[in-house]
């Protein structure tokens, strides 16, 4: 017969499985910081002349991230709120240069983008839809696309068009207990921290009461100095301001450091707050691909004899390889679905990149301080791609590569070959364009 299991009896059960729980957590956080200490760095072997100049991620990491990034971040709210210009940063020779490209509303839009359409259809189906191009400052919102908990672009811009929606898509939005909000399609996602200048989107709406100054000034109202809207104008249905686009094109700026030296490359090596690059490369090494990855389990780096600055001509160099080809930039993207690293969906046609110096306004300089500007211009890009290609083209340079080192990495078999990416507190949407190119229409000649 079994014994009854008293109440005493099944406290002390419980209290000693509790006991070994705690021990069993202990041990496990013990073996954590063991795993920790004797961690395992995965690095892309480059069999180049240059391999033991190239700094690692870890390096590469900390040589971006140390700079005075909130003069960039100013300077991008300046451009935002109208007081200052891009032509600032090229002075006086390239200003009206600038000023064609970039400072004027719709330059590419000259010729009416609006259809008859209103004759072929009637009633409810005589959709308007409304071209709005904004300005936004990339630090004060958690990126363009809308999040659960976070400030975004889109969120604002959707409540500020939920005044503009048609009485049966509002009815529809209250039956479905959803916020009063249009929808609002854009060129192009810009991650936390990515300023735009003209950011294209739309809007469509089966009222013929809203103007496009009601449009203005609702999107306007919401977020004074950290969103301003650059235009509104109608346009045609069948207009989408993505799959329309011919080009995008993009500003990086990066501060350049006056005293890089021995001393800051050595602190590389140590922990501080990086963290490891999450483009999850390693988990999916073929057998066939594991020569080309060094593993190490050093947290030390052989730092003494890099680099400790790059060349800005050097940059331009590298990056002008690139104008006029259609090549594959999956090394060069990240947060990519594995499905998309293969064939055409990766690859991008490159009109212009080049890279310049350039100073922008700075309390601490009264020349302004000296920066390196890179420009691009390409039918499309993937995801990070712009920071990582940035930060791999400074990489480069300061390893002392040759000039197509770019294009030897488009035939990497993982994406550790490349840098980490930038940070986006430099990046910038210029603006989107729906015609052919122009060259003559570039920042950096």
């Amino acid at each position: 017969m079994v014994a009854p299991i008293t109440v005493k009896l099944a406290a002390t059960f419980i209290s000693k499985t509790k006991n070994l729980g705690s021990f069993r957590a202990l041990v496990s956080m013990s073996s954590m910081e063991n795993q920790t200490e004797n961690k395992i760095y995965f690095h892309y072997n480059h069999t180049d002349s240059c391999s033991s100049a190239r700094w690692t991620a870890r390096e590469s990491f900390q040589f971006m991230y140390e700079r005075p990034w909130q003069d960039v971040r100013h300077f991008y709210s300046g451009v935002v709120n109208g007081r200052l210009a891009l032509s600032t940063l090229f002075g006086t020779g390239n200003g009206a240069q600038v000023c064609k490209c970039s400072d004027v509303v719709d330059y590419d839009e000259k010729k009416p983008e609006v259809c008859d359409e209103r004759e072929e259809r009637s009633g409810r189906w005589e959709r308007v839809t409304f071209k709005i191009i904004v300005s936004y400052s990339g630090c004060a919102f958690d990126g363009w696309q809308k999040q659960p908990g976070l400030n975004t672009v889109q969120e604002i811009v959707e409540r500020s068009l939920g005044r503009f929606v048609d009485d049966k898509k509002a009815q529809l939005l209250k039956e479905k207990s959803k916020p009063l909000e249009g929808c609002a399609m854009v060129a192009g996602r810009t991650d936390k921290g990515v300023s735009a200048i003209q950011q294209v989107c739309s809007f469509y709406t089966w009222r013929k009461d809203v103007k496009p100054c009601d449009i203005e000034e609702a999107i306007n109202s919401a977020a004074p100095g950290k969103l301003r809207v650059v235009s509104v104008s109608e346009v045609s249905r069948v207009f989408h301001p993505n799959f329309s686009a011919k080009w995008r094109r993009y500003l990086y700026i990066f501060p350049l450091n006056g005293q890089e030296n021995e001393k800051e490359v050595e602190n590389f090596s140590s922990a501080g707050n990086y963290n490891e690059p999450s483009n999850k490369c390693v988990e999916s090494i073929s057998l066939e691909k594991a020569e080309n990855v060094i593993i190490s389990n050093s947290t030390e780096s052989e730092a003494a004899n890099k680099p400790t600055s790059f060349s800005v001509c050097r940059v331009n160099q590298l990056l002008q390889q690139l104008e006029g080809k259609l090549l594959s930039y999956k090394m060069f993207a990240r947060d990519t679905k594995a499905s998309r690293n293969i064939g055409p969906p990766t690859e991008c046609f490159m009109y212009h990149a080049r890279a310049a110096e350039a100073r922008i306004p700075c309390s601490d300089h009264e020349e302004g301080r000296k920066v390196m500007c890179v420009e691009l211009v390409a039918n499309r890009f993937l995801r990070k791609m712009v920071r990582v290609l940035v930060a791999t083209s400074v990489r480069e340079a300061a390893a002392g590569a040759e000039e197509d080192a770019l294009l030897k990495l488009m035939e990497a078999t993982c994406r550790r070959a490349t840098a980490p990416p930038a940070p986006p507190d430099g990046l910038c949407l210029v603006d989107v364009g729906y015609t052919d190119f122009d060259l003559q229409n570039c920042l950096i000649p």
